[in-house]
């Protein structure tokens, strides 16, 4: 299927690694221009580099987004390049175990940063250019905001936000033909997950009460499987979907777990 997405240049932050990297892929196979955005000036370069070698385009822009004026420039280095921003995709985000009992107000809200705020933050200095454009927004979000996890109150309440400001700016852009969509994610095997993984004293005895426990086919969710949904919802092929948490998690939230 043709997504015509041919030549849009589409931002993509946290895409050096894991599911972002995914995206970043898919997207040049499609033949759109993700720019990676990464705090990591190496691991960003390397993408750039796998991308090239598929035979894909695309731009890296270092930038850690905790900060106002980080998302700014970030958007802003993508707009002097490329002259247009035809799309979002909202993914860098981290696991931080900030719970009730471990953590406090300053780790609450410095999650918030790295998690939420930035997703509003790259989306507002956007904005100017998917309105002329009439670009498309997708959020990536987390099973967490539904089902709880333990011990990570700030990281669920991240993704409970990621969700309503999909919701909200599904409603606030419609005026401008702008469509707004998360994909919500489970279980996916990436470098953080691998991380979250090796705390447990037997890693491999925890990975795998967890995929038994996932209806569709007993195993994790690939990362091109996520990136292929992120490219249907950003590109016109999509043209009347709007507001949706489209879950691609081999049923993992909605189906009963004891199939």
């Amino acid at each position: 299927m043709n997504l015509h997405l041919t030549d849009k240049v589409i931002l993509v932050t946290g895409a050096a690694k894991g599911i972002g990297k995914g995206i970043a892929m898919k997207l040049a196979e499609e033949g759109a221009i993700p720019v990676i955005i990464g705090r990591n000036a190496r691991d960003n370069e390397l993408a750039v580099k796998e991308v090239a070698a598929a035979g894909g385009k695309s731009f890296a822009i270092t930038a850690d987004l905790v900060s106002d004026e980080a998302c700014r420039l970030a958007v802003d280095a993508a707009r002097r390049k490329f002259g247009r921003i035809e799309g979002l995709v909202n993914n860098a985000g981290v696991n931080d175990g900030v719970g009730l009992e471990k953590g406090s107000y300053t780790d609450f809200l410095a999650s918030l940063h790295k998690n939420l705020i930035h997703y509003y933050l790259m989306a507002h200095y956007a904005l100017p250019d998917l309105i002329k454009s009439k670009g498309a927004i997708v959020n990536i979000g987390s099973k967490v905001a539904e089902t709880g996890q333990g011990n990570t109150s700030a990281y669920a309440a991240s993704n409970g936000g990621r969700n309503a400001l999909t919701r909200e700016w599904a409603v606030e852009l419609l005026p401008h033909g702008i469509r707004v969509n998360a994909v919500i994610v489970a279980e996916s095997y990436t470098p953080l997950y691998q991380n979250w993984i090796s705390t447990f004293p037997n890693p491999e005895e925890k990975l795998k009460s967890i995929t038994e426990k996932i209806p569709l086919g007993k195993r994790m969710t690939t990362t091109e499987e996520i990136a292929s949904t992120v490219a249907f919802l950003l590109s016109d092929v999509s043209s009347h979907t709007t507001g949706q948490l489209i879950h691609v998690d081999g049923g993992y939230v909605h189906l009963d777990r004891s199939l």
